[in-house]
């Protein structure tokens, strides 16, 4: 059902550096890696006066968010959407005239900053909300949409831990769940009482909803850096971590979902960990947890057992 908040004039896509763009009145975050963000698919056509995107990388991704940013602005309005160069930024202008859109372009600290005015009739929008749209593929015999982490391929991570996934019983959770691979393969025990999946993109938590349709199974969109879901008592906990944010290497992530799981298991619970091998997990884990075994190296990842 289309959005028509009376008091919302414009939208925001995520968090672009507030000395390269000012943020419009009244804008409401859209961005489905911000846990709360109103849905950018349900704001109403022509209802708003403007939109400031951080653009994402990925071209699909970027293209579908500008057509439905551009689609929400009234004919008139103002649409700013920046991207680093390298992530991009040099593409921006293009896209934006391909829909339509009257834009100038400004480089500024390694980004591209691009104003553009709605046109009355804009182009090519419905063929690029149709390209980023959730959709089942055969080779991965998922639901999923573009922008997801590994969405159109199974991560060497993942799979890596699903060839040696022990068996596990309880109750449990999946760290940055994505498209709910891992906990499909979990939930084939019937040991297993209670999983949560969770992870930050709203994206992956609805597609999981779609694929892992098991009544055991809990999704939640948070960050698990914060507070939310409140866990505890778990007998097991199963992640692929995330190690970039915003594009930029970040092992602070998967430190956090390593604290994080410690602070959730019971005592004896356990903790099955998948990471590239270049990252330097060891030493949160033996801090956080009583045993680490690094059970399998292949193919450049690395495969944990910690036991709380």
């Amino acid at each position: 059902m289309p959005h028509t908040d009376p008091d919302m004039r414009a939208i925001l896509y995520g968090l672009p550096p507030a000395d390269l763009a000012a943020m419009p009145d009244r804008a409401a975050q859209v961005s489905p890696l911000i846990p709360g963000s109103a849905p950018l698919e349900d704001m109403a056509e022509a209802s708003l006066e403007a939109a400031l995107l951080l653009a994402p990388p990925g071209t699909v991704e970027r293209r579908y968010a500008l057509a439905l940013a551009i689609r929400a602005v009234r004919p008139g309005g103002r649409l700013v959407a920046l991207a680093p160069k390298d992530k991009g930024g040099t593409r921006l202008a293009k896209e934006l005239r391909g829909f339509g859109c009257a834009v100038t372009d400004e480089p500024r600290r390694h980004h591209r900053i691009c104003s553009a005015t709605r046109p009355d009739s804009p182009s090519g929008i419905e063929a690029a909300v149709e390209a980023g749209a959730p959709r089942h593929i055969d080779n991965l015999a998922l639901c999923t949409q573009p922008g997801i982490f590994s969405w159109d391929r199974l991560d060497p991570g993942t799979a890596l831990l699903l060839r040696h996934m022990p068996p596990l019983a309880g109750r449990g959770a999946d760290f940055g769940c994505g498209l709910g691979i891992l906990a499909r393969a979990v939930l084939k025990s019937e040991k297993v009482a209670a999983l949560a999946l969770i992870d930050i993109d709203r994206r992956a938590v609805a597609m999981a909803r779609r694929n892992v349709g098991d009544a055991r199974a809990s999704l939640h969109w948070a960050d698990l850096r914060g507070a939310e879901p409140a866990l505890s008592g778990l007998d097991f906990v199963v992640s692929n971590p995330p190690f970039h944010d915003g594009g930029a290497e970040d092992q602070a992530l998967g430190q956090a979902f390593i604290a994080r799981a410690a602070a959730a298991l019971r005592p004896g619970g356990t903790l099955l960990l998948v990471a590239n091998a270049h990252l330097p997990y060891e030493a949160p884990l033996r801090a956080a947890f009583r045993s680490v075994t690094p059970t399998v190296t292949e193919g450049g990842y690395k495969l944990f057992e910690a036991r709380k």
